[in-house]
């Protein structure tokens, strides 16, 4: 019984919660969040006594958002602005949308009265369709206008209103290819592509690689990068990377040798006292302790090194007004190296990591090409991370 008691008591209490924030949501102007939260609060058992506060609230709510819609409606109608006419496709379609949200739950009797809450409903259905195809209209002649300008912060504006339009009505004329077209011209097209000022060969390999912007992730919405250049298309923009520099260094082999030297326990030994007896336990055996060696090793350890450093600049270049945006410096390095080792003793003496080392042999240096290949690798993640941080159009 105590246990039904305290259900019952949350639940008043989580409902007079809700009713409050209804009515504050009303006092406040936000009809619709209120009836929301009516609506809400009325699923269940909608003729419960505690919900009687929902349907008052309810239906005050909807008056006075019915009310609000139609006056605001008529103001707009009155303004002639084309720009209202969106507004109004959309509170047409909100009355609408506040009838259907609200007619699951009728009848809703109001008990102290002894009636049914008033909730008078129309058919939108003509205003919705002429309100949408004037809207439509309105949409399509002001795209195509804006198409034929040479902005493309406008063109996108255009294609953005298309797409809209597209949702709202279907099939509408010709839609479809304007939105293609729209897409097209508003895109900032990007030619990406190297050049050598060293007195090396760039390997083909790398050029492939650093321009293949497929691997980048970088083409968004309006900017789409191309390395080779493509037949209708009018570039807004250059990238160039500028090899400057490539260093790499001769192959190197340095060798040391090393010693270590540690104890380690080799088995058990008597305990003896400071005379040279053997130390005994109470029952007369022999105490046991560990017998402790010193290990050594030597180890001569080979280490080969080369490395590669590539020096580049990153130009951005304005095609259209054939003016240097900014340019950024780039720097790239990578080492090989291998390092193996051998060694005389007991290689226990030595730390346990240390033992792939001696697994380890010589190997063949890799080739000046490959090395120059190796160091893009990082070159690319550079040149990815300035692309990020400096878009062309913002």
């Amino acid at each position: 019984m105590k246990k039904i008691t305290s259900l019952l008591a949350l639940f008043l209490i989580l409902s007079s919660c809700g009713v409050k924030q209804t009515r504050e949501l009303l006092t406040s102007g936000e009809y619709d969040a209120a009836i929301r939260n009516a609506v809400d609060g009325l699923r269940g058992n909608k003729n419960a006594k505690g919900k009687q506060d929902y349907i008052y609230l309810l239906e005050e709510a909807f008056a006075k958002a019915k009310e609000r819609d139609l006056r605001d409606i008529n103001g707009w109608f009155k303004d002639a602005n084309p720009q209202n006419l969106e507004k109004i496709y959309n509170t047409y379609v909100q009355l609408n949308y506040r009838q259907e949200e609200i007619r699951p739950l009728l009848p809703l009797k109001l008990l102290k009265e002894g009636r049914d809450a008033q909730f008078p409903f129309d058919d939108y259905s003509d205003q919705i369709v002429s309100s949408k195809n004037a809207l439509s209209k309105y949409l399509y002649d002001n795209s195509k206008a804006l198409l034929v300008t040479k902005d493309k912060l406008t063109i996108r504006r255009a294609y953005d209103d298309l797409v809209y339009l597209e949702s709202i009505n279907p099939g509408f004329k010709d839609v479809a290819k304007l939105t293609d077209e729209a897409k097209f011209k508003g895109t900032d097209f990007v030619n990406v592509y190297t050049k050598n000022e060293t007195n090396m060969v760039i390997p083909v390999r790398l050029e492939n690689d650093l321009l293949d912007f497929s691997t980048y992730g970088l083409n968004d919405k309006w900017t789409v990068y191309h390395s080779n250049r493509q037949k209708g298309i009018d570039y807004d923009y250059g990238l160039i990377v500028n090899f400057r520099q490539i260093n790499i260094s001769p192959e190197q082999v340095k060798e040391k040798q090393f010693d270590k030297e540690k104890q380690i326990k080799d088995g058990l030994k008597n305990l003896l006292d400071a005379h040279g007896n053997v130390v005994k336990d109470s029952l007369g055996q022999p105490i046991k302790v560990d017998n402790m060696k010193t290990i050594r090793i030597s180890i001569y350890e080979f280490s080969q090194i080369k490395s590669c450093q590539i020096n580049a600049k990153i130009d951005f270049i304005n095609f259209k007004t054939n003016q240097l945006i900014e340019t950024f410096p780039i720097s790239s390095e990578f080492v090989f190296s291998n390092i193996y080792a051998t060694y005389k003793g007991d290689k226990r003496a030595c730390e346990d990591t240390y033992y792939t080392n001696f697994d380890k042999r010589v190997v063949p240096f890799p080739s000046n090409e490959q090395m120059v290949f190796d160091t893009g690798n990082d070159l690319k993640a550079k040149l990815k991370d300035i692309i990020i941080k400096n878009k062309f159009r913002r």
